[in-house]
């Protein structure tokens, strides 16, 4: 499949922190190159365990093609509640994990697969992720999601 609009998205993550004189941080860049669609949006996330991504071999609403995915960021924008995402695989796959307020959990694949074979929670036979969904701890967050794929 051939697209006209191909772009690389840089990612750059940068870490300052000076303790007793010394420093500490630095910076990690990566480039992903031929992305043709970005879809950034802010969606509200409840105390109901709610889908907020999908994926699946077709594009439809709020669902992306599992091997076209190559970057994913969630940004919890509430100043103090937290969010669970639950990342949902074929089978087995489903974990969880805490985005506390003001961070961000990313999955990036810089690869030809996507999320196809991509996680596995209990052995080592990676599975297709299906869904990402969002449960805020006791009040609604917003969460900003930014997707960019192939």
């Amino acid at each position: 499949q051939q697209h006209n609009n191909m772009a690389d998205l840089s990612i750059k993550i940068t870490e300052d922190i000076e303790l007793q004189g010394h420093q500490y941080g630095g910076t990690k860049e990566l480039t992903i190159t031929g992305i043709n669609e970005v879809s950034r949006r802010v969606v509200t996330a409840t105390t109901t365990d709610t889908t907020i991504i999908s994926f699946g071999t077709a594009y439809g609403a709020g669902t992306f093609i599992e091997g076209d995915v190559r970057y994913i960021r969630i940004t919890n924008l509430d100043a103090s509640n937290y969010v669970l995402l639950n990342i949902e695989g074929d089978t087995s796959t489903d974990f969880t994990v805490r985005l506390d307020p003001g961070a961000s959990y990313m999955i990036i694949s810089s690869s030809s697969t996507g999320v196809v074979d991509y996680a596995d929670i209990s052995g080592s036979t990676l599975e297709d992720l299906t869904a990402i969904k969002a449960d805020a701890n006791s009040s609604s967050c917003d969460l900003e999601i930014l997707v960019a794929t192939v």
